[in-house]
């Protein structure tokens, strides 16, 4: 591949919570805006390129590992997540990673990850030191509306507290009788954009040591399949609101240099229907000689866009046929 991608993938958040932070309440800056993080963005394409069969190498993973309590002296099996070489070893069939001392057989390895082909890796376990910046760099997406409120709603459990103590030995405490209660934390309505860049040129060094062929089409098709669809696919109970409902790719000459696209991104409700307008129309047609193509996808049924862009595409982001 040799031309640059700039863009914008837009997610719809509808009572639901595409971001939490440690609150529970979706994710915000210190001055009160909405956003998401780009890891937010990134598992559900993770998790879908996993269940495909591809190798996902920074991708959480669990195991049992028998443990031995020191005072029982009594062997217990619990689940833990895997360690970044545990996982290594796991995806690449690698018996111990210390083992290992050929560099270049590990960053084999490292790029025929689907997800470090893509975001790049740090990777410093086993005695290897090594850092990979990717080729496709996501950054935070901001919340383009502006009524979006949270709500919160109580959630009564079945089951009661079992470490609720008695007051006395004969008194049994009334919260210790009743069913727990919980929260939930949702936004009504929330629009994210996030800005996006690919530049296959991030592996030249690595391709003259003849352990990657570089950023591919191959690559960048899958990249751009997932980021359609990955967020529509993942129905946690949190995410089941969140939906792919926007995305933008713009492809260049391999030495244009544009600036993040999500900013010129306005957002508004218009006759029950959301309206995206694109107010970068002058900057592509300053460039149109050195733009290769433009697409556009979006949601037809919940969304209206501008068609104002020239020589831009415009495709129904579920079906993929041109609208």
């Amino acid at each position: 591949m040799e031309n640059r991608v700039y863009g914008v993938l837009g997610i719809v958040s509808r009572m639901s919570n595409w971001n939490a932070d440690f609150t529970g309440y979706p994710k915000t800056t210190s001055s009160g805006d909405v956003f998401g993080s780009d890891k937010a963005f990134k598992y559900p394409i993770k998790k879908m390129w996993e269940q495909q069969g591809e190798k996902v190498l920074y991708i959480k993973s669990m195991k049992l590992q028998e443990v031995k309590e020191k005072k029982e002296k009594k062997a217990e099996i619990e689940l833990i997540p895997r360690s970044l070489k545990e996982r290594y070893e796991q995806i690449f069939e690698e018996k111990d990673l210390k083992e290992n001392k050929d560099d270049k057989k590990v960053l084999n390895n490292l790029f025929s990850a689907i997800d470090v082909k893509n975001f790049g890796a740090t990777f410093a376990e086993g005695g290897n030191n090594i850092s990979i910046t990717g080729a496709v760099q996501i950054g935070q997406g901001f919340n383009k509306y502006s009524d979006t409120d949270p709500e919160v709603q109580q959630i009564l459990s079945p089951f009661r507290d079992a470490t609720k103590k008695k007051k006395k030995d004969n008194e049994e405490d009334d919260d210790a009788k009743s069913s727990t209660l919980g929260t939930k934390i949702v936004s009504d309505e929330a629009h994210y954009f996030y800005p996006f860049t690919i530049n296959p040129q991030a592996y030249d060094g690595f391709k003259e040591l003849e352990v990657t062929e570089g950023y591919t089409e191959k690559d960048y098709k899958k990249f751009k399949e997932a980021s359609m669809v990955a967020a529509t696919s993942f129905a946690t109970n949190a995410k089941i609101g969140c939906e792919n409902e926007f995305a933008m790719f713009v492809e260049t000459d391999r030495d244009l240099y544009l600036p993040d696209l999500s900013q010129y991104i306005v957002f508004e409700k218009c006759d029950d229907k959301g309206k995206i307008t694109i107010k970068c129309t002058a900057l592509f047609n300053d460039l149109k000689e050195r733009i290769k193509s433009i697409e556009i996808y979006y949601n037809p049924y919940t969304t209206t866009i501008e068609k104002d862009i020239e020589n831009a595409k415009y495709f129904n982001i579920f079906t993929k046929e041109e609208v």
